[in-house]
C-alpha cells in the first residue's frame, strides 16, 4: 500500500477501514464541543497483532489493564506504550471535525447526525483510498444500545454504498474489545480529540505524520445554534 492509502500494482487488493468517534451527541452546552469521526486505513492486521502482543507483555509485567486498550480510560503509562507501537507503522488517518454548536437543529436526531457525519467523511475519503479494483471492508466501533447499534450500523452501510466505487465492499459494527485495530483507531481519534478540545498535542505528535486529512467542515461557519 502506498502512503496515500492506495493499493499499488494491477492486482485486486483489499483494504480495511477501522473507525472510531470522539465526543458525544448531546447538543447542549453540557456536551462536548466537537464530534470527531476518525478512520485508519490498513491493508493488513500487523498493527492489531502488535497491540495484542503488547497487551500480553504489559500483563506479564503486572501493569493493570481493562482487558483491552481504551485511550480515555488507560493510564498515561499505558498510552505511551500503545503510541510507541502505533508510531512505528505506516497507515493513513483521516478525521472529520464537527463543531456541534454549528450543526443545524434538524440534525439533532442521533442517527441522522451520525449518518451525516459519515457521509461527509466518506465522500472525501473514499475516492482517495479505493477504486473499482479494490475491495473495501469498513468496520465501525459499535455505539449505544442494541437498537442504536443496529441503526448506526445500517447508516454506515448505506453511506458506504453511496460513496464507494469499489470491486466489492462489506461493513460491520463491532465492539472495540474484540478487534485491536479498532483500539488503534480509538487511540488515533483520542489524540486528535485532545488537540481540538484541550489544545493538548502530546499524543497527537505520535501520529501527526500519518494524518492525511483533518477536515473541520464548519471552519468558515459563524452561525451558532446554542
Amino acid at each position: 500500500m502506498s502512503l496515500d492509502g492506495r493499493i499499488d500494482g494491477d492486482g485486486m487488493g483489499r483494504v480495511h477501514l477501522f473507525a472510531d468517534e470522539s465526543g458525544n451527541m448531546d447538543f447542549s452546552a453540557k456536551g462536548s464541543r466537537y464530534f470527531i469521526l476518525t478512520t485508519i486505513l490498513l491493508d493488513g492486521f500487523s498493527l492489531g497483532d502488535s497491540l495484542q502482543q503488547l497487551r500480553r507483555e504489559l500483563g506479564w509485567h503486572g501493569i493493570p489493564l481493562l482487558g483491552h486498550f481504551h485511550a480515555t480510560e488507560d493510564t498515561q503509562a499505558v498510552r505511551d506504550e500503545v503510541f510507541n507501537v502505533i508510531k512505528d507503522y505506516r497507515f493513513r488517518i483521516d478525521a472529520t471535525i464537527i463543531e456541534k454548536r454549528k450543526v443545524r437543529p434538524y440534525l439533532y436526531n442521533e442517527v441522522e447526525f451520525y449518518k451525516t457525519a459519515w457521509y461527509y467523511h466518506m465522500k472525501y475519503v473514499a475516492p482517495r483510498v479505493v477504486n473499482v479494483d479494490i475491495e473495501l471492508f469498513v468496520v465501525s466501533a459499535s455505539l449505544g444500545t442494541k437498537r442504536r447499534r443496529t441503526e448506526f450500523g445500517e447508516a454506515v452501510a448505506d453511506v458506504v454504498s453511496q460513496t464507494c466505487q469499489t470491486a466489492a465492499y462489506r461493513t460491520a459494527s463491532w465492539d472495540a474489545s474484540c478487534e485491536p485495530c479498532l483500539q488503534a483507531a480509538d487511540y488515533c481519534c483520542w489524540a486528535i480529540q485532545r488537540k481540538w478540545e484541550k489544545n493538548d498535542q502530546r499524543s497527537y505528535a505520535f501520529i501527526r505524520d500519518k494524518i492525511a486529512s483533518e477536515f473541520d467542515i464548519f471552519r468558515v461557519g459563524r452561525q451558532l445554534y446554542y
